[in-house]
């Protein structure tokens, strides 16, 4: 098992990764939760529960197997979206990545940052042979951004989500810690 009960604070140049502070950080949780592209992106439908939500990233701090970060801008100290560590897979020692950047938060490498940091992190504080996440393949700009910090396509999985009477493909990605070092 992999034990992530700590919660770092991880500094970057533009960006903080931090535990989340549900009081300050919920407005912008619900801004991103309600970008457009965000929805589209994660393959997520419009509307949520405002307490489930609410609970949800209340709790995320206690995990002791994923961690959960909120992505600051450092430049405001605004909350501008997520990253996140989880679902370990004890045969293959390896957990799932995945970030969401809210509108506050494109298109200035924010993102990029985040997933290096992160991974960074993951790689030199645990003992995880790999991460792997899955993007959709109208997000050629996720997918490059973690092609750039290392991660390769492992599979494709056809016509994963309908979206606007298309179907799409889910691209699988994995980073070795082997790769991740040279």
């Amino acid at each position: 098992m992999i034990d992530l009960r700590n919660k770092p604070t991880i500094y970057g140049e533009k960006v903080l990764l931090r535990p989340f502070l549900i009081e300050n950080d919920f407005p912008y949780i619900e801004e991103c939760l309600q970008d457009p592209e965000v929805i589209t992106l994660t393959g997520s439908t419009p509307g949520y529960n405002k307490k489930e939500v609410w609970e949800w990233y209340d709790t995320r701090n206690d995990q002791e197997d994923r961690l959960d970060l909120a992505i600051v801008d450092k430049s405001t100290n605004t909350f501008v979206g997520e990253v996140v560590a989880n679902l370990y897979d004890k045969a293959n020692h390896s957990m799932n990545f995945r970030i969401m950047i809210g509108p506050r938060g494109r298109n200035r490498g924010l993102g990029s940052e985040a997933t290096k940091l992160m991974v960074s992190y993951l790689f030199e504080n645990t003992n995880l042979n790999q991460l792997t996440l899955s993007v959709f393949a109208f997000n050629p700009r996720a997918k490059t951004v973690y092609e750039k910090v290392g991660f390769f396509v492992d599979s494709i999985d056809r016509n994963e989500l309908e979206y606007e009477g298309e179907w799409i493909d889910s691209i699988n990605m994995k980073l070795t810690r082997e790769l991740w070092q040279k």
